[in-house]
């Protein structure tokens, strides 16, 4: 699908991006093309799975979540699946990825606190028989990226 988007179906991304909730109207008002136009395309751009869904932006501390980091992982490789399936149920794994380099999965991590990083590292993480060794790089600051928005624009 990615390859089939127009200009208008990346500029309906791009203010999709930075207001998820607006109304179909506004929508179309904002791009100059018809309401019965815009639903259409955002109804075609979720079926294809372009758009997966819409969230809420949390701040995460002001949600109890005050603790971040980064953890990466190494693993048995011939079972990356079934632990990539149990750390996706984990609370407080925010984003898994599988990467190459020098270790196999890297995760974002939230936590109350590092009572409750340390509880989630080292006895959910690592006491998965799978996982080798992992190494835990605190988060002291982190900052808004640019809109995502902006890699929808021309």
């Amino acid at each position: 699908m990615a390859d089939a988007l127009d200009d208008i179906d990346r500029r309906i991304l791009a203010e999709l991006s930075r207001d998820g909730r607006m109304p179909i109207r506004q929508l179309a008002e904002t791009l100059h093309i018809s309401r019965a136009n815009a639903y259409a395309r955002v109804q075609r751009l979720r079926e294809t799975n372009v758009i997966k869904g819409f969230r809420a932006d949390v701040d995460h501390v002001a949600a109890g979540m005050g603790t971040s980091a980064y953890v990466t992982v190494n693993l048995r490789q011939a079972e990356w699946r079934e632990v990539g399936e149990r750390l996706r149920k984990l609370p407080g794994v925010v984003h898994i990825a599988l990467v190459g380099g020098e270790f196999d999965v890297i995760l974002l991590v939230r936590a109350r606190d590092n009572t409750d990083l340390r509880r989630l590292v080292l006895d959910r993480i690592q006491g998965m028989p799978e996982v080798v060794n992992t190494r835990t790089l605190l988060v002291f600051e982190e900052f808004e990226p640019p809109a995502s928005a902006a890699m929808w624009e021309a």
